[in-house]
């Protein structure tokens, strides 16, 4: 069983910044990917940045140059440095980790955080 935890969310007004940590624990074999996204209100959920094993990233236009995703493969964690926070960046926020249990390609894995919630102030 894989765990996703995230943590990190609050409060901040608008121009200020917040960084959202997330750490997978649990049985697994390998981890190929760790994003984040997020879901506000009335709205589908949404991609924000993702990262992949081989530290390729990738962002939502709408937070590109604001948002940085970072991760540490070694510790399983992955950090989103959120700059220049704006009052559409409110939303729930969700960890996703994606990979394999053991090395069969049947143990795919795709665990989800429980979320955390951001909140920008006009």
């Amino acid at each position: 069983q894989v765990h996703v935890v995230e943590s990190g969310g609050g409060l901040v007004q608008a121009g200020g910044s917040l960084t959202l940590s997330c750490a997978a624990s649990g049985a697994f074999f390998r981890i190929i990917a760790m994003g984040w996204y997020r879901q506000a209100p009335g709205k589908q959920r949404e991609l924000v940045a993702i990262t992949t094993s081989g530290q390729s990233t990738n962002y939502a236009d709408s937070v590109k140059g604001r948002f940085t995703i970072s991760r540490l493969n070694a510790l399983n964690t992955v950090s989103l440095q959120m700059n220049s926070l704006q009052p559409e960046d409110t939303a729930v926020y969700y960890c996703n980790a994606r990979g394999y249990e053991t090395q069969l390609p049947s143990s795919a894995f795709d665990q989800w955080g429980q979320g955390t919630q951001v909140t920008v102030s006009s």
